[in-house]
């Protein structure tokens, strides 16, 4: 999974068309460049790439008043279900390497239904006590004279932390906390049930490495701007 990639797609998806400057500006100002290491260079890439993909149309906008050419780019039914299944994924699987896609999906937590939303995180619970399961014996095992013992320590606080944060976002959803998807009206793209968004390399409550520390975004107001 790319946490660059979720960004993008949601970035531009929020926006309904904007051009390379305009993306770049919304996620830096979430500072994204300092907790999933996006620069303006990936940003860039990554419009292109999705470009090619098929996952976004690009529109090139020529020469005006107001402003020089550039390139606005939009995204397709192909690239909603690929946001979607990045945003599931971000959310149910706990990823030990890369904590930032638990972020990223937290600042697009709202554009899933409720519904789903709070089982994908119970799942990410499944994942944490496998996680934690697998590190806990080893730590029993661990000479108390050997300082190593403090990493698995560690990693068992991390998913005992993290379990504890999950449970209470899900208690917070469970009694209507934040305006989500199906709040604001039905959505088919995001009507899948998480089961079927899940592929097999990244299934739902899998550990594929540890939890981050979460932060909700909330993204600035945006404003059209003519640079490119």
């Amino acid at each position: 999974m790319s946490a660059t990639r979720l960004l993008v797609l949601g970035g531009v998806r929020r926006a309904g068309r904007a051009h390379g400057y305009e993306v770049r500006r919304d996620l830096i100002s979430w500072g994204s460049d300092e907790w999933a290491h996006v620069n303006p260079g990936s940003i860039y890439h990554a419009l292109r790439q999705l470009a090619k993909e098929g996952m976004l149309r690009a529109h090139d906008v020529e020469e005006s008043d107001a402003g020089p050419p550039h390139t606005d780019y939009e995204i397709t039914d192909e690239g909603r279900e690929e946001f979607l299944r990045l945003l599931r994924c971000a959310l149910s699987t706990v990823d030990v390497r890369h904590p930032e896609m638990l972020t990223a999906g937290l600042g697009f937590l709202t554009e899933l239904p409720r519904a789903e939303a709070i089982a994908l995180l119970r799942r990410r619970l499944d994942g944490l006590a496998g996680w934690r399961s697998s590190v806990a014996p080893h730590l029993a095992e661990q000479d108390p004279d050997d300082h190593h013992r403090e990493l698995l320590g560690w990693w068992v606080h991390s998913a005992d932390a993290a379990t504890a944060w999950t449970r209470r976002l899900i208690e917070r959803l469970d009694s209507g906390a934040y305006v989500m998807a199906d709040d604001r009206g039905p959505s088919p793209s995001a009507s899948a049930p998480p089961s079927e968004s899940a592929g097999p390399s990244e299934s739902a409550g899998s550990v594929t490495g540890s939890a981050g520390s979460p932060v909700s975004l909330q993204p600035p107001r945006r404003r059209r701007t003519s640079m490119k």
